[in-house]
Parts: structure tokens; sequence; C-alpha cells
């Protein structure tokens, strides 16, 4: 995935989560449904910006970005920013 495609998907998963605010102040949407989504879009922009940054890091290191890969979940969820 291309540097361009992974903000696009960040764009989109940002978008969702504004979406998914907005219904539910308009009551749309239950609140334990809003929360189990937010999470799941928290964990997968978790993921986006890691690999983001891996292939940032290794551009940086003149080595290939296409060598970075996606890490899972668990392991870059509340990283420190």
């Amino acid at each position: 995935m291309r540097d361009d495609e992974i903000l696009g998907r960040i764009k989109a998963l940002v978008d969702e989560e504004h979406d998914l605010r907005d219904r539910l102040m308009a009551g749309e949407l239950a609140t334990d449904e809003e929360n189990a989504r937010v999470k799941e879009l928290e964990a997968a922009l978790d993921r986006c910006w890691d690999l983001l940054r891996q292939r940032r890091a290794r551009r940086g290191a003149g080595e290939d970005p296409d060598g970075a890969s996606a890490r899972p979940a668990s392991q870059v969820e509340n990283y420190r920013q």
C-alpha cells in the first residue's frame, strides 16, 4: 500500500468516526453501538498510522518503504504519540 493510499484510508476512517458521533448526537445510534465501532476504528487508525510511520522511517533510512508491513492491532494500540 502506498503512502497516499494509507492517507486515504486514514481520512475515510476519520470521516466514519465523525459520522458516527454525529449520528449519536442526533439520536440515530445507540451509545453502545457507537462505542463498539469507534473502538474498531481506533484500532484500524493505529495500524494505518503505524504502517505510514514505518514506510517513512524506511524511506528516511534509504530502504524500500514497500518492505514495511501492517502490524497487528494488539501490537500498535496504545502507542504513545
